[in-house]
């Protein structure tokens, strides 16, 4: 994987303090450095001490996930975080969960198009015992025959209470008609017939294939100590086999299209408009993240609703065009999807939700004020420093960005690299990744009245604007 800094420009380490103006600046420079050490086998172990804590989280995040599998096996990864919890070669199921227990800890795992990840949460005293029982479940999970008969049917329950959240069908959807002909465009549970399919021979192939140490990272974070991690992973991880490493998948193509599931009885409409956006190494992807928080996220529930910053939720709410909306920047290893999901229980008026949406769009190309890049530059700063809050987040953070950028980026560089995007920048990449560009749609519910494809397509483009 390509070094972060072959593709981001580098922020000094006197960046906040020479200059941004913010009070918390210098803060920023004391918080604990991150620890990285990799066996000769290519295993990494990062960590972020905290000596004012006495609970950690350790967790072992993977480089690979559901955009891993083909498309007869899409749901293995998802599929194997489950057998995890169910035993291995040196402890029962029960014998896991009473362990856990007895430490007063928690486990727990999840599953995302690109990274797998297993973590616990446990006092500075059972750092290593953790660290053991994430290993075991990793390299001796037993995948007895009869627990994956079982867990066909929890799979499935699960599948079932993922269809009745809208917002997960929409953004499925969103994936699979934006990314077709590609892994990425699948689900991460997988279609039913897979999940009633697959075998303990899907699960062990998965596991030779990305269960290798070049893919790995054991993440930690709160009390503990950095050099007896490294000697506790070299023990447990040090004999792992290196595979054939991460290759570079082709890049998915984006296909401008849409689906429509049309439920008139629905009594709310979900749609969503996305645009092809920035891998999380583009140096487009700060500007494309403020101009994510120039949009903004809004709810009419709010105390102040109808005195947000947004200029687009000014113009929803002074039109009652939607209950909520909410701008994203979803970024992968190669690619991204730039845009916004909103919900509405006014039906009749979709044809002006999705015009001011996409002239919300357009105006970013033009016409970007200083006023509001500062208060999107200072929410999408707080929003991200209150994201790692926390043992489990910082850890979390850790893992993410070493599988990404092969490091870690320290709060004063992420601070220096969001201060340094100007208006200019993201009127340019709004230009870029925007204006007159393939777009995807989906539409559930209500949506009658939902312009169809060729009328956004072309409001899409320059001449119709």
């Amino acid at each position: 994987m390509a070094a972060f800094t072959s593709t981001v420009p580098k922020v000094s380490a006197s960046a906040p303090s020479q200059e941004i103006a913010h009070p918390y600046a210098d803060s920023l420079n004391k918080v604990a450095a991150t620890q990285v050490t990799r066996l000769s086998n290519g295993f990494t172990i990062a960590t972020e001490a905290n000596p004012h804590v006495r609970t950690a989280t350790v967790g072992v995040w993977i480089n690979a996930g559901s955009r891993s599998e083909t498309k007869e096996t899409n749901g293995v990864a998802h599929f194997l975080e489950h057998m995890a919890f169910k035993g291995t070669k040196s402890r029962t199921q029960t014998q896991l969960e009473t362990q856990i227990e007895n430490m007063g800890g928690h486990l727990n795992a999840y599953t995302s198009r690109e990274q797998t990840v297993y973590y616990a949460k446990a006092l500075d005293s059972d750092v290593n015992t953790a660290t053991e029982i994430l290993s075991d479940i990793l390299q001796g999970a037993s995948l007895n025959n009869d627990a994956i008969e079982r867990e066909r049917g929890t799979i499935l329950r699960e599948a079932e209470e993922v269809e009745k959240n809208k917002e997960e069908v929409v953004f499925d959807h969103l994936h699979a008609t934006a990314f077709q002909q590609s892994s990425l465009g699948y689900t991460i549970l997988g279609p039913q017939q897979n999940i009633e399919s697959i075998t303990r021979k899907n699960l062990e192939d998965y596991i030779k294939a990305n269960y290798t140490p070049e893919r790995m990272v054991l993440s930690a974070a709160g009390a503990v100590d950095h050099a007896a991690l490294v000697k506790k992973a070299e023990a447990l991880f040090g004999s792992l086999a290196r595979g054939q490493g991460v290759k570079a998948q082709k890049k998915p193509h984006f296909f401008g299209s849409d689906v429509r599931a049309r439920y008139d009885s629905h009594p709310t409409c979900h749609v969503a408009f996305a645009v092809e956006g920035a891998s999380w190494t583009s140096p487009d992807y700060w500007p494309l993240l403020v101009a994510q928080s120039i949009i903004g996220t809004w709810d009419r529930g709010m105390g102040a609703a109808g005195l947000s910053g947004s200029r687009l939720a000014q113009v929803v709410h002074e039109n009652g065009l939607a209950n909520n909306f909410m701008a994203f920047n979803t970024s992968y290893s190669d690619t991204g999807m730039f845009g916004v999901y909103a919900v509405t229980e006014n039906a009749d008026n979709l044809i002006n939700l999705t015009h001011v949406i996409q002239q919300e769009w357009h105006r970013l190309a033009m016409n970007v004020s200083a006023g509001e890049l500062l208060r999107a530059k200072n929410a999408l700063k707080t929003s991200m420093l209150l994201a790692l809050d926390g043992t489990t987040a910082t850890a979390e953070d850790i893992g993410r960005q070493m599988l990404v950028y092969g490091r870690r980026l320290a709060p004063w560089e992420v601070d220096g690299l969001i201060e340094s995007v100007t208006a200019e920048d993201v009127m340019r990449v709004a230009g870029q990744y925007i204006y007159d560009q393939e777009v995807a749609v989906v539409g559930y519910g209500p949506i009658e009245n939902l312009p169809d494809y060729n009328r956004i397509r072309s409001a899409m483009s320059p001449i119709y604007y």
